[in-house]
């Protein structure tokens, strides 16, 4: 994750765009990328694989610049994240089942 900021950082301030990347234009490019990364499947499950690709990576890449600017540590904020969903949807509870944690 440090190497992939650190080659966003140097992406952006090269181009001297870290004054167009505020966290709400980070967070409004997050959005758009995943619209676009959700129009791949907009006509069924046949999809093209590099075009998902190359959305899912823009997805990413705006997540870590976004978290970067506003100093959110992802990795360790992942971990805690997955660990409260463990205690929401316990496994004798939510295996093979979609529903909702409230609804378990």
């Amino acid at each position: 994750m440090e190497e992939l900021k650190m080659i966003l950082r140097q992406f952006r301030d090269e181009r001297d765009w870290a004054q167009y990347h505020t966290p709400e234009n980070l967070a409004k490019s997050v959005s758009i990328e995943a619209g676009e990364l959700l129009e791949c499947f907009q006509w069924g499950d046949d999809y093209d694989r590099h075009a998902v690709s190359d959305e899912l990576a823009d997805v990413l890449c705006y997540v870590i610049m976004l978290a970067d600017t506003i100093g959110i540590d992802l990795k360790e904020e992942t971990l805690r994240k997955i660990s409260e969903n463990a205690v929401k949807y316990p496994v004798e509870k939510s295996r093979s089942r979609s529903d909702k944690y409230t609804a378990l």
